[in-house]
């Protein structure tokens, strides 16, 4: 009976995590065409005045519902990420069984280093969402016919606030993400693990 080595049950789960992780990257492109589109839109109602009123309605409506699909996708996002944080909680008994100690301590790097990538996922899909009910917000504000401009400026000021944070964790999340995958290659290098591209 061939019993398989800790690295070798761990790099199931590593990959495991990467085949999970395949819903949370389909949604990339599908999110970036709709926040194009709702920027799009919104160039349009700021072009627009209030005597068009019924255009800056409907514009606003549409913008509504992009915003909504927006949610949608980051939602499955989440879920993606948290089935991955799930299936990777096999990490810990797995680094345990591990007698190398170099290796052992690349696992727990590795481990450490998720950890505080799915961390600051969860900061970004919180960031995200408070922006997509700051811009349901904002749309809203523009179908109302008494809207003044401090009005507006202020929720535009909200809402740019909010992006600024899903940035900053957006750029958190990829820099995190870039050294997992470069700590990953490295345990499985020392590991002497064999990797198909």
């Amino acid at each position: 009976m061939n019993r398989q080595t800790p690295a070798e049950d761990m790099f199931g789960i590593l990959e495991e995590v990467v085949q999970i992780e395949k819903t949370f990257e389909a949604q990339q492109e599908p999110l970036v065409e709709l926040e194009k589109k709702e920027k799009e839109i919104y160039q349009s109602i700021i072009e627009l005045n209030m005597q068009e009123y019924d255009e800056v309605v409907r514009l606003a409506d549409e913008a509504i519902t992009i915003t909504e699909k927006r949610k949608e996708h980051i939602d499955k996002e989440r879920e993606s990420m948290q089935e991955s944080s799930a299936a990777f909680e096999a990490v810990p008994d797995i680094i345990n069984e591990i007698d190398e100690l170099e290796l052992k301590e690349q696992a727990t790097e590795l481990y450490n280093l998720m950890q505080n990538r799915y961390k600051i996922h969860e900061e970004l899909y919180n960031a995200y969402s408070d922006g997509l009910v700051n811009d349901i917000e904002l749309y809203n504000l523009f179908k109302d016919e008494e809207l003044t401009i401090d009005q507006l400026g202020e929720q535009i000021k909200i809402v740019n606030a909010a992006y600024e944070k899903v940035i900053d964790s957006n750029n958190k999340f990829n820099e995190v993400t870039e050294q997992y995958n470069q700590k990953k290659l490295m345990f499985y290098e020392a590991a002497g693990l064999e990797i198909q591209n």
